[in-house]
């Protein structure tokens, strides 16, 4: 269903586009060109006009009912479920903590940059 919406929505936005590309461009909504300022000669709308609103009113409708449609269905799973990832088991009993091996002196230093530079060489053991 989502999917039908989807493709409508798309045929519906690309002729909206299309129409709007057709009609005149008179700068009224700056009140620039046209000629006839608020009161023009022309009283109706053309017929482009009223295909524009019928298809603006129709892509509203549209993104109103796949709205609604992708809300229902969404509203039955979680993204997770849909990845298909699955819960880490918790164990029951904590496990025993893990002590390191005794280390040297040398292996507590923190490691040495690129810039640093030993005066002399470590001592062979």
């Amino acid at each position: 269903m989502e999917n039908v919406l989807l493709v409508i929505l798309l045929i519906l936005a690309l002729s909206l586009i299309a129409v709007v590309l057709m009609q005149r461009s008179e700068g009224g909504g700056l009140g620039i060109g046209g000629g006839g300022g608020v009161m023009s000669a022309r009283g109706a709308a053309t017929a482009l006009g009223k295909v524009t609103w019928g298809l603006g009113i129709a892509f509203l409708a549209i993104s109103l009912a796949m709205t609604i449609v992708s809300a229902r269905n969404a509203a039955d799973s979680s993204v997770i479920d849909r990845v298909g990832g699955t819960q880490v088991p918790v164990p029951e009993t904590p496990a025993a903590p893990v002590t390191p091996p005794a280390a040297n002196v040398t292996d507590m230093m923190p490691p040495a940059s690129a810039g640093d530079v030993p005066l002399a060489p470590p001592p062979v053991e």
